[in-house]
This record gives structure tokens, C-alpha cells and sequence, in this order.
């Protein structure tokens, strides 16, 4: 409704996706902004990424720590820098030159995320039986992202993540790496994934997706259900993604357990689906 409100008032696609992503980094119960997860030594670090189709542009940052809301300084650092990619402290840094809101780290915790961590490290001290399944691996979905097209047919996408639950300090999955976990081409599609980065980044997945789209000429469905369903899925690397053409065709897919998702159209209907097909 937020992305909506912003395209019914006139606003555009890139303003559309940044303030649908806004409310979801803002809500703790998604694994992005306030919420986030933890990593190995207990700290939220921040990735997010945008990019609209016309001309390709694109902004990211990984590794924040103090920015409130991650999706507004990739946009930042697509509209006042000369880079794409920032990262840590610098990013920090040119967030607060452009007068993006900071906050103190401790903004980003929250009682339910603390206490999976808690129980993470207590199950790291203990022995695993022999023979049973090494219950230190973890994921931690939640990553949030939205795509949209505007009355021109321009395409806009964006993702926002705290990452993996227990991750080593530094470590980047694929929501700030453009065509990774995020991507948009007027020419093909808009993409969001959510799911294990590390799968995403080796598998380009979100170009993969507009790449079929493109030059196979196939639908937003079709593609996205080839490489999900296809390459991802044999290699166990479980997600899903949006997608969304510049007709307004939209799709879902995913092979994981559900994808809480949703669309909002220009009559005003809204729904939303978590796990039904």
C-alpha cells in the first residue's frame, strides 16, 4: 500500500520501491533494518540495493551499521556518487554527508532476534551426538525487497537484508550485489530474491531471470520458474524471487517452504500470499 500510494499520487517507480521497502526495514518482523539478525559476534550488519530499468542504474551498500533505513542510502549512492557499491564504515560515512538518518546500533535489536542468537551459541558449545545432524547450520530468511512498474512502463527493484543468522562479521550475500539479488532492465524485467545469497551470487540469479526474458524471449513466469525450479534448485540453494515485466505481468517463485509476498494495482486491489501456490 505504501509503494501504491506513492504511483497513485504521481510519485515514481524508484520512490514507489524505496518507500515499500522503508516500512518493511522499519517493522521487526522482517530480517531487515530494525529486526535484523545477528551475526557470529552478536552485531546487525546491513545490505541493500536498488536499480531502475531505463538507463541501468543501480546503488548498494553492505555491512552498515548505523543507517536506519539501508534501501535510502543505495539510493543515495546510485543518485549522489559516481559508485554503485559502498560498503562499512565509508558507507556510513556518505550517509552521513547526504543527511541519511543514523542511529545507534543497538536501534536495530530486538528481544526475538537476541534470543535466537542466544540459543545459537549455546548449541555451538555443546558436543553433537554422534551420527546426528549438525544443528549449527542455520538460515535465517526475511529478506524483504519490492519491484514496480510505473505508468511509462519503466521498471524499478529493490532488496533490504540483515543477512544469514550467526554469519561471520563481513561476510555479503546477494541482496547489495546487482544481478545477484537484485536487478531491473526495461528491455527484460525487475527482479528481488530472497534466500541463501551465497547460491543467488554464484547463479547471477536475478540476471539469469531477465537474460531469459530477454533473449529467450520467455514470460516473467517461465523464467523465473526455469532458474528456480532448474539450476537453483539442483544445486540446493533454496529462495525465491519477484518479477515483474514492463506490461505488469508478475510473477512468484520459489522452492522453500512459502514466500510471504503480495502485489498492490493501480484499481487499488491488494493481495497478499504466504505459503498457498
Amino acid at each position: 500500500k505504501a509503494g501504491q500510494a506513492v504511483l497513485a499520487r504521481g510519485g515514481d517507480g524508484l520512490s514507489a520501491v524505496e518507500s515499500a521497502i522503508r516500512v518493511l526495514e522499519d517493522d521487526p518482523e522482517f530480517n531487515a533494518g530494525r529486526g535484523a539478525v545477528f551475526t557470529a559476534e552478536g552485531k546487525n550488519e546491513l545490505d541493500a540495493s536498488i536499480m531502475e530499468g531505463a538507463e541501468l542504474r543501480a546503488g548498494a551498500v553492505a555491512g552498515v551499521t548505523t543507517v536506519k533505513n539501508p534501501i535510502t542510502l543505495a539510493r543515495a549512492v546510485m543518485e549522489k556518487s559516481k559508485h554503485v557499491l559502498l560498503v562499512g564504515a565509508g558507507a556510513e560515512r556518505f550517509g552521513k554527508e547526504v543527511g541519511v538518518e543514523i542511529v545507534d546500533p543497538s536501534y536495530f535489536k530486538t528481544e526475538r532476534r537476541w534470543k535466537e542468537i542466544e540459543e545459537i551459541w549455546r548449541q555451538e558449545k555443546e558436543p553433537l551426538k554422534k551420527g546426528s545432524l549438525d544443528r549449527r547450520t542455520h538460515h535465517q530468511w526475511g529478506t524483504v525487497g519490492a519491484v514496480a512498474v510505473d505508468a511509462s512502463g519503466h521498471l524499478f527493484a529493490g532488496t533490504s537484508t540483515g543477512g544469514m543468522t550467526n554469519k561471520r562479521p563481513g561476510r555479503v550475500g546477494d541482496s547489495p550485489i546487482i544481478g545477484a539479488g537484485t536487478y531491473a532492465d526495461d528491455a527484460s524485467c525487475a527482479v528481488s530474491s530472497t534466500g541463501h545469497g551465497e547460491y543467488f551470487i554464484r547463479y547471477a540469479v536475478a540476471h539469469d531471470i531477465a537474460a531469459r526474458v530477454k533473449y529467450k524471449k520467455l514470460s516473467v513466469a517461465r523464467a523465473a520458474e526455469e532458474v528456480i525450479q532448474g539450476p537453483m534448485r539442483k544445486a540446493g540453494g533454496e529462495g525465491g524471487v519477484i518479477v515483474l515485466s514492463p506490461k505488469g505481468d508478475l510473477a512468484f517463485s520459489y522452492n522453500s517452504e512459502g514466500l510471504y509476498r503480495g502485489y498492490a494495482l493501480k484499481d487499488g486491489t491488494v493481495r497478499v500470499f504466504l505459503y498457498e501456490d
